[in-house]
């Protein structure tokens, strides 16, 4: 039996195993020393996040430059978490986790009720109303006024409500129930409840800012992300006024070190299988359509706006989830790791490996940190100089195939899922000619 016709799932489960047992066999032989798997742990949490860069870039054609900040949201988010589990700086050990959950549910409940009400399309009808009175100027502003005074009381009632519930019930739940597990396995878990929520924090935040940005197109999209990475650097080195041990433009310390080889490897299992599957399901046809052509895909009755949106926060929760394990690797976070410049280093990721490609993004970030590192094999008096030769190797690259290393092709389970009639034509063929050469004979 052919290994491309196994499930994809298992393919998936089976070549991570080998990787997995491949790299614990090397590490305990002593063949790769403590540094270099840090590199490789480093190299494969850059890959989740070139991962999501590529999902924004290569397969919806949203050329954003604010992709440090999501990794810098996930990194904060998540670290606040595990530290108030660990050191209980807010009082409670869960107080990071039920603040970060309420925000979320706040978030999406009020949300939800905004797009209940149709506060668009209550606009619409209140400006047409008060067009018969007044100026349509003045009757779009005082609509306008209305809906946001009707949209803040929405959030502050809904929003906050239910966030404060959210946050109430998690302070009363989770510390008495993973207090009654052993210490080793309640932090595993609370790893696990930071990566996910941090994840999600992200990418519910780069729904937010996506909102008013996705419309613009080109250089206009890159300029305005790249202020929202700007406004989340300033926070983040002014963060310490809002929450102390945060510690600012000092850096944030005392983070429980807790990511590992198995943790960096089956996420990034997850998120290799989950983006898979989101390309080539309906969905992600239809962001490949809106990337291709916004106006035929538009003239198709495909919503151009939404795709770009979901496209645009899935690919800020991967970086997010690459953020938290960034965090837990280094126990300790500097806004300088999170500053605008920081968004090329992904890009540079996606277009070595190739654009469009999730093996070709994930070899990229591989290739991107290993080489990086190599260079420092170099004397010490010409360390600085790698800086200089690792721009020369990508613009050879760049000039001898553009296309990246691999264009968009896909290696092993990651490659397009075969159809029904491309498997079933080999037979139809054979059926075919068979009934030829009968047919040819009885002539005769």
């Amino acid at each position: 039996m052919k290994i491309r016709s196994l499930p994809t799932w298992l393919t998936a489960v089976l070549f991570f195993l080998i990787v997995g047992v491949v790299f614990q066999i090397a590490s305990s032989q002593g063949w790769l020393s403590g540094y270099w798997q840090q590199v490789l742990m480093l190299g494969t949490l850059m890959a989740i996040s070139a991962l999501g860069l590529n999902l924004k870039y290569g397969y919806a054609g949203l050329f954003a430059l604010g992709h440090a900040a999501f990794y810098g949201i996930g990194a904060y988010s998540s670290a606040l978490i595990t530290k108030d589990w660990v050191v209980g700086w807010s009082g409670n050990p869960a107080g990071g986790l039920a603040g970060v959950l309420a925000i979320e549910a706040g978030f999406i409940l009020a949300v939800v009720a905004i797009s209940y009400f149709k506060i668009g399309h209550l606009r619409s009808q209140l400006r047409d109303k008060l067009s018969k009175w007044l100026t349509h100027f003045e009757a779009s502003v005082l609509a306008t006024a209305a809906m946001l005074l009707i949209g803040g009381l929405i959030i502050v009632v809904v929003g906050g409500g239910s966030g404060w519930l959210v946050r109430q019930g998690v302070l009363a739940l989770v510390p008495p129930v993973l207090g009654a597990l052993p210490a080793a396995i309640s932090q595993q878990v609370i790893f696990l409840l930071a990566l996910l929520a941090g994840a999600a924090l992200a990418g519910l935040i780069g729904f937010l800012v996506g909102l008013p940005l996705l419309n613009l197109t080109y250089d206009y999209l890159c300029i305005a992300t790249l202020g929202f990475g700007i406004i989340t650097y300033v926070f983040f080195n002014n963060a310490d006024k809002l929450i102390p041990t945060m510690k600012g433009a000092r850096g944030m310390v005392n983070i429980p070190r807790l990511t590992t080889w198995p943790w960096v490897l089956v996420c990034l299992a997850v998120a290799l299988v989950v983006l898979r599957n989101f390309i080539y399901s309906s969905t992600g046809r239809a962001i490949l359509a809106v990337r291709d052509d916004p106006v035929a895909a538009e003239t198709m009755g495909i919503d151009t706006f939404k795709f770009k949106t979901l496209a645009y926060a899935v690919g800020c929760a991967y970086a997010g989830l690459a953020g938290g394990l960034y965090a837990h690797l280094y126990a300790f976070l500097h806004p300088s790791n999170f500053a605008w410049l920081k968004s090329v280093d992904p890009f540079v990721m996606v277009v070595f490996g190739g654009v469009g490609s999730m093996t070709g993004a994930t070899l990229g970030a591989y290739a991107f940190e290993i080489l990086l590192e190599g260079l420092r094999v170099l004397p010490a008096e010409f360390i600085d100089w790698r800086y200089v030769i690792y721009p020369l190797i990508l613009l050879v690259v760049m000039l001898f195939r553009p296309q990246g290393l691999l264009g968009t092709n896909e290696w092993g389970f990651l490659k397009p899922p075969r159809r029904a009639k491309e498997q079933g034509a080999p037979e139809a063929q054979s059926s075919k000619s068979k009934a030829q050469g009968e047919q040819e004979g009885e002539d005769r």
